[in-house]
């Protein structure tokens, strides 16, 4: 196995179809090239991500995504030493579809093939931009998504904890289409925040008295949603100023509750004596000010480095599916014809089930 290794990465588990290389040698990785065609426009007249047209669009746009990407590398499929694709958890359609396209690719090429965890491609990505050594913790905190992870290993994942019903984004687009503002919710939200009061509506901060690392927004989304029920009742609608106090009272409510387990997550953490402490945060919701302020704070009186990708890197691209895939095929995996789309496909395989199992598996 050579030193260095040029890997294609294919991400399409959500609504974004995305294709990249990166060039990996040793812990150092330089991106090539990263192609990422959104569905933002193809989704916007349902309030949220419509699986069978998120699948229906992967298939249509993958093969162009790749020709993009390798244009933009000044590569062929004959450079490439590797692919790597996101095999779950995520939308089954988009996920296969990504499958599929990587299993002809690796038949017609003879290039091997490796089946990335979508969330190990979030959680490595801080060795991708920061070379970070392990362990460190890792918040995931994004639309589908949000648990507490120290990262062992490419393949060495300890969950501390997580969301037991919505994840955060879900509960900023969400709240967004409670108060008609546009999708994705999470801008949308912070927006219209910046002119509104936090402190006037008194919204829950769920579960801060579980002294566990678990979350809950379900419920934060609903006090927010009686809030707004009550001013229609009272007043007949909401104004502008209603709308924007009840997005900065729900956007503080969630960047407390992130704070607050964090500190719990940086604890347990800590024990571990790691050389160099560090949280590492990716997701959508990173991107989000007050929330990555907070998150500041808390690192900063704990004397550990707060770090968080790009924005290009923190929301799904296949660069990070890349650079995953390096790392795994590095610890020799690699995957055959076999490799099957994955809905569900919990990154600490020994922890119990937060979000309940089925025939699937477990949720997260």
């Amino acid at each position: 196995m050579t030193d260095t290794l040029t890997i294609l990465g294919l991400e399409s588990s959500c609504d974004d179809t995305a294709a990249a290389i990166v060039r990996a040698t040793g812990d150092e990785a330089v991106i090539l090239s990263s192609v990422v065609d959104g569905q933002i426009d193809l989704h916007a007249d349902f309030g949220g991500v419509v699986p069978e047209i998120a699948a229906r669009a992967h298939t249509e746009k993958l093969d162009l995504c790749v020709d993009a990407a390798l244009e933009q590398a000044g590569l062929t499929l004959s450079d490439i030493d590797a692919i790597a694709v996101t095999a779950g958890p995520g939308l089954i359609g988009g996920v296969l579809a990504g499958v599929m396209l990587a299993k002809g690719l690796s038949a017609a090429t003879g290039k091997p093939m490796i089946g990335v965890n979508h969330l190990a491609g979030h959680a490595l990505t801080p060795r991708l931009t920061e070379g970070a050594g392990f362990p460190y913790l890792m918040l995931l905190v994004s639309g589908g998504h949000c648990q507490f992870l120290i990262a062992k290993g490419a393949d060495d994942f300890e969950r501390l904890g997580g969301t037991i019903d919505d994840a955060p984004g879900e509960a900023f687009d969400k709240t967004a289409r409670l108060l008609g503002l546009a999708q994705p919710g999470g801008p949308s939200v912070e927006a219209e925040a910046a002119n509104g009061d936090p402190k006037r509506f008194r919204l829950p901060r769920p579960l801060l008295d579980r002294p566990d690392c678990d979350m809950s927004f379900s419920g934060l989304k609903t006090a927010l949603l009686r809030e707004r029920d009550r001013l229609i009742e009272a007043q007949g609608g909401i104004t502008r100023q209603d709308r924007a106090d009840l997005c900065a009272g729900f956007q503080s409510a969630v960047a407390d509750v992130l704070a607050a387990k964090t500190r719990r997550a940086l604890a347990s953490y800590l024990a571990l004596a790691p050389a160099t402490p560090m949280l590492a945060v990716a997701g959508g919701v990173a991107a989000n000010k007050q929330v990555r302020a907070a998150l500041e704070t808390v690192c900063a009186k704990a004397g550990v480095t707060f770090t968080a990708p790009p924005l290009a890197l923190c929301t799904d691209n296949a660069a990070m599916i890349a650079w995953a895939g390096a790392e795994l095929f590095r610890l020799g995996r690699q995957d055959d014809l076999t490799l099957a789309a994955r809905p569900r496909w919990p990154l600490d395989r020994g922890a119990m089930p937060m979000l309940g199992s089925g025939k699937k598996g477990a949720k997260a």
